[in-house]
């Protein structure tokens, strides 16, 4: 038996460390042993055949495998898809665990219930905020507001400012943007945004 971890982000910009956290977290709760790591920078929307995904389920797990999702919504963006996955591993005989919801699918039906109705929610708030976005930029369109800021105008302050020194101290540890962003509460593209704006970058390391 191995145990494998899908680790799924959708642009190269952003890192898996958050979700091999909870992989290893949690098949650490369960005993699940060592694990497999498999990563993929692939848009969910993509099938799920054509990414790392695909290759693993069918051409390297064998029956009594066990594969790691951190959430649902690292397999795949539309529910069809969650289905279409988990349907071919129970064909394959593999042990699916989500370790944020700490569920095992399997192919009773109350797991296909269970995610059918989380890869629906997952999507329908993808589309809500979808939703939302659109209309908020036609609605400033319609009333003559400019989209986006100024160009060559710059807020005088940011909400990060008074956190620079705990930011660079998180970068000269090695800690990954994507962890930094959390650590300090904000989404990772506000902080890429404010590390590019005050070119803040790890200390090099002093020579002695």
């Amino acid at each position: 038996m191995v145990a494998y971890a899908y680790l799924r982000v959708s642009t190269n910009q952003q890192d898996v460390d958050n979700q091999r956290h909870g992989c290893l977290e949690y098949a650490n709760q369960k005993s699940l042993g060592h694990l497999e790591f498999i990563e993929d920078s692939v848009s969910g929307h993509k099938r799920w055949r054509e990414r790392e995904l695909g290759k693993l389920l069918t051409d390297k797990t064998t029956s009594g495998d066990i594969i790691i999702f951190a959430e649902i919504s690292r397999m795949a963006r539309s529910t069809l898809q969650v289905l279409e996955i988990l349907e071919c591993c129970m064909e394959q005989e593999l042990i699916v665990h989500i370790a944020k919801q700490q569920m095992v699918l399997d192919d009773k039906l109350p797991s296909r219930i269970t995610a059918t109705v989380l890869g629906l929610a997952a999507e329908i708030e993808r589309e809500l905020i979808s939703m939302r976005t659109k209309e908020a930029l036609a609605k400033r369109k319609a009333s003559g507001k400019p989209l986006g800021r100024p160009k060559g105008r710059q807020s005088a302050k940011l909400k990060l400012d008074p956190r620079r020194q705990e930011i660079q101290m998180y970068l000269d540890k090695g800690i990954s943007k994507r962890s930094i962003a959390k650590l300090v509460d904000c989404a990772p593209s506000t902080l890429y945004y404010w590390l590019e704006r005050n070119n803040l970058r790890p200390s090099s390391p002093s020579k002695t």
